[in-house]
């Protein structure tokens, strides 16, 4: 059964082959392939969840070479709920992509190749794979988020691949600081090899600082996230749901990794300096990246600055150094991803059936648009807080971690930020149901009748899934802590 870990990615990898190879024959094959490796993706992504949830942490030696010296694929209570959630967000939006595209067979090589890497990101155990897994991740982005066929779109892409190598380079640097003074890349057996070098040597100091960089360029932290809005805002918007979902989820889930698997809270005990930056850093992003989506029109660009906010919640939650907040900050991680590819897919459901993408755009949209609009509420309410939404549970856990760690300030902007959230969402949400629409914005509805002919109903079905899912996971919020809480208690 330990086998389904290293095909999710393989599976993946092989998919990503077929569209390129067949793309001659087979005009519109890219499709199929993508929805058949989705749904053997998530047979394998719930395979592997049963089994963990059945024994606990599983792992697997890529070609029989065991640990220390081979590459070890794991999963535990932290990485099973995020596979399941790449399975799952890969096949909505592919419903979503059936009608809205692209529906180039390239399109969907880079799709399944994103896949493979984001899937490679949370099963491995080596900290050089998760390198290798990470670059995956992001030449497939970068191909994607170009797939847009703009000058813009194309202009985004480069300063994506610009500022990611640096990021990918920084993180490099680190990972070979860290082999030179241990001898390993092992997750598990860099634990120890760290410890016995010392924590404040100055090459694991050196390699802390490097790698960790390195991944808050890719998780988009300010100031190191000016990547970010032009990827979100001029990608298709069915990329820009499914990176918003997945590729800075994979990155916080690689320093939440690195930080307590590799280096540990003794780290963060005998160097004190490196939690206080990050969570001042965080802080920061926070109030930043939520003052900046208050001051945009576009809807695409707010829910990007948005995204720098919310991430700014994990990071201090990872900074905390306590198991409530970072029980809090997985949380937030899933359903970050849930709440904002949801969010961004109902963007784009308004932006094919009705043309609008500003806030101005939005007058009287619920009339014209009930159930897309009432998606989208329950949305932006669940990523202000409100319960019983999954919002709510992460960053109450993260607020509960930050007072028993005695850390006030963080508690305090949090509570700012999630009255910022408010305010930019808030101001849609009046003009989508109290503002009277204009008389030549009227245009045909997307949510049902005989003129809805441009927003198909997989693409509404999914945004309504989304919705739900975000209530559900709520609701479920205390089983899926129970899945997660004892994967965290290594660390304490």
């Amino acid at each position: 059964m330990t086998d389904a870990l290293v095909l999710l990615v393989v599976v993946p990898i092989a998919a990503s082959l077929f569209p390129v190879v067949l793309g001659g024959r087979f005009e519109r094959i890219g499709w199929f392939v993508a929805a058949a490796m989705g749904l053997v993706h998530l047979g394998l992504s719930a395979t592997v969840a049963a089994r963990v949830l059945d024994v606990g942490r599983i792992s697997y030696a890529v070609g029989g070479f065991e640990p220390p010296f081979g590459i070890e694929l794991v999963a535990d209570g932290i990485s099973a709920p995020l596979l399941v959630l790449v399975s799952l967000s890969t096949l909505g939006v592919l419903a979503y992509a059936r009608r809205a595209g692209p529906h180039s067979n390239a399109f969907y090589s880079e799709l399944a190749l994103l896949t493979a890497g984001i899937s490679g990101v949370f099963a491995t155990a080596d900290v050089f794979n998760l390198y290798v897994f990470l670059e995956i991740t992001g030449l497939a982005t970068y191909a994607l988020v170009a797939s847009g066929r703009s000058p813009s779109a194309a202009l985004a892409s480069l300063k994506y691949l610009f500022v990611g190598t640096i990021g990918a380079s920084l993180y490099l640097l680190g990972v070979g600081y860290l082999y030179i003074m241990t001898g390993t890349l092992n997750m598990a057996d860099l634990t120890e090899a760290v410890a016995a070098v010392g924590y404040t040597s100055p090459a694991i100091l050196t390699s802390f600082g490097l790698i960790v960089t390195g991944l808050l360029v890719k998780v988009a932290v300010f100031p190191l996230h000016t990547w970010q809005p032009g990827a979100y805002a001029e990608s298709p918007d069915t990329v820009s749901a499914y990176i918003s979902a997945l590729v800075s989820t994979a990155a916080g889930y690689a320093l939440v990794r690195i930080i307590y698997a590799v280096y540990t809270t003794e780290f963060l005990d005998a160097v004190p300096l490196a939690s206080d930056a990050l969570v001042a850093l965080a802080s920061v992003s926070i109030v930043v990246g939520a003052v900046l989506a208050v001051m945009q029109s576009d809807l695409k660009r707010m829910l990007a600055y948005s995204s720098v906010s919310q991430f700014g919640l994990v990071v201090a939650a990872i900074g905390l150094a306590n198991e409530t907040a970072l029980v809090g900050a997985v949380v937030h991680l899933v359903g970050h991803a849930v709440m904002k590819g949801g969010l961004f897919l109902t963007v784009g459901v308004f932006a094919t059936g009705l043309g609008v993408r500003t806030v101005e755009d939005f007058a009287g949209l619920a009339a014209k648009a009930p159930v897309s609009s009432a998606a989208f509420a329950v949305l932006a309410f669940s990523m202000v807080g409100i319960p019983p939404a999954v919002g709510f549970v992460g960053k109450w856990n993260i607020v509960v971690g930050a007072v028993e760690a005695g850390a006030w300030s963080v508690a305090a902007v949090v509570v700012v930020s999630t009255l910022l959230t408010l305010a930019y969402f808030g101001r849609v949400i009046e003009r989508m149901y109290f503002t009277a629409p204009e008389p030549e914005a009227d245009a045909v509805s997307t949510d049902g009748g005989n003129d809805a002919v441009e927003v198909s109903f997989g693409m509404r079905a999914v945004v309504v899934a989304s919705a739900v899912a975000a209530v559900v996971l709520g609701v479920l919020g205390s089983d899926l802590i129970a899945v997660i809480q004892p994967a965290l208690e290594v660390y304490f």
